[in-house]
Parts: C-alpha cells; structure tokens; sequence
C-alpha cells in the first residue's frame, strides 16, 4: 500500500521563504519512495511525503517549525492511494 503524509503550515507573513528553507532543510528518519515540497499564495509551505507502508504504520513526519515562523499550527493530513494513473 502507498501511504502519502501531508504537512502543511503558513508562515508568519513575509517571511514564507526561511519557512520553505527550514522545510527542505529538514531530515527524515528513512526513505520515502516520493518527497515533494509545494508553496502557495499567503506564505504557505506544503510538504509530502509518499511511503511504500500500512495505513497506520509509524513514519516520520516534520516537526512544528519554531513558533515565531509560523502563524498557527501545522496542519498534517494522511491518505492511502487508491487508484495511480
């Protein structure tokens, strides 16, 4: 099964580029078969990461950004791929 973790997190206004420096700065404990980094209008940065795993097995994920980076906290989604084109 294919497991795709989601992380997504808006940054303190202006300041979206350090949030997807610190992104792409961040090590994963593993190898994910696919890691994409996304950005958006509003300083907004979404990481995923794609696993060949269980639904609901362990897998490491990014941490919350320091707080004084970010306008709230993280949003993190998890989904099981049902269908490839």
């Amino acid at each position: 099964m294919t497991v795709a973790l989601m992380w997504e997190a808006r940054a303190v206004s202006g300041r979206g580029g350090e949030l997807l420096a610190w992104a792409r700065a961040q090590p994963l404990d593993g190898t994910p078969l696919r890691r994409e980094i996304l950005r958006a209008p509003q300083d907004r940065v979404l990481f995923i990461t794609w696993w060949d795993a269980d639904y609901d097995a362990e897998l490491p994920e990014l941490p919350e950004p320091d707080g004084d980076l970010v306008m709230r906290a993280v949003h993190r989604w998890r989904f099981e791929s049902v269908a490839a084109h």
